[in-house]
């Protein structure tokens, strides 16, 4: 492609991005235009297309952006750049040691339940404890979804096993609200927050983000079966300085139980699971 051809669509492009990550970041022109070091000037050329920014410059604005690596690769491949980082499957050779890194930790969470979460809530990996916790409530019925939104949200799902409810779904429509506004080029997490607002029975005032909503100290989640309830609370770990957009949006979560009844239940869970 030639630099006429390429040159008059893209920096267009990249301005749009621009504004709606400074929106997204809440900075104006002159903050990011310091925090990239380059003149205010200069940023509002690159912005309004008068200018084609180097790969150098695209580069130092993601950095002051603090943008995820996907959104990065995005915004070079705006500019007219090939992306920086590479998105490899989990399943394959090139993370193998990412891969026994995650299966170390969910093994050493047993017999409590672990999650291996991509961006979007997808279970991509799980501990026995979890299966077998999931198992219980759910009455040995299988999941309809592998993404932890749905599960909670859908009826035909895990949220009728789910003890607070409102409260579980509440947090987690929060989350994917800030998620939509921390990363504005992100449709499919916009996609997600919409199906989710769409399940039965979900409270309207959740259409709206709640700006300076101080949400409690520690969430615990409530299952319950027969009477019983399991508590928890989770930790999510995430990989530092990752060079990989899969490695950057993977999280793992850990739950703990919160009172010595869930503790012995789970106990008991892989006790029974064992001797099967």
């Amino acid at each position: 492609m030639d630099t006429a051809a390429r040159s008059v669509p893209a920096p267009a492009q990249v301005g749009v991005l621009l504004r709606e990550w400074r929106a997204a970041r809440r900075l104006s022109q002159l903050d990011l235009a310091l925090d990239a070091g380059l003149s205010a000037r200069h940023l509002s050329c690159v912005e309004t297309g008068k200018s084609h920014a180097s790969r150098e410059l695209i580069v130092r604005l993601a950095d002051a952006l603090e943008m995820p690596l996907r959104e990065r690769n995005a915004l070079l491949v705006a500019a007219g750049y090939a992306p920086q980082y590479p998105e490899t499957a989990l399943d394959t050779p090139e993370l193998s040691q990412v891969r026994r890194a995650i299966e170390f930790i969910l093994a050493q969470q047993e017999p409590y339940p672990a999650f291996v979460l991509n961006r979007r809530w997808d279970i991509l990996m799980a501990n026995a404890a979890a299966a077998r916790v999931n198992a219980y409530v759910m009455d040995g019925r299988p999941n309809r979804h592998a993404n932890m939104i749905r599960q909670i949200f859908d009826p035909q799902d895990l949220r009728p096993a789910v003890a607070n409810w409102e409260e579980v779904a509440g947090d987690l429509i929060r989350h994917l609200h800030d998620a939509v506004a921390a990363t504005p080029g992100d449709t499919a997490t916009r996609a997600l927050l919409d199906e989710a607002l769409a399940y039965p029975g979900v409270p309207a005032r959740w259409r709206r983000r709640e700006l300076g909503a101080a949400p409690t100290p520690l969430l615990t989640t409530a299952l319950r079966r027969d009477g019983q309830v399991l508590r928890f609370f989770s930790t999510i770990t995430t990989f530092g300085t990752p060079r990989d957009v899969t490695i950057d949006e993977l999280h793992i979560e850990c739950c703990f139980p919160v009172d010595d009844a869930t503790t012995q239940l789970c106990r008991t869970l892989a006790r029974d699971g064992a001797a099967d």
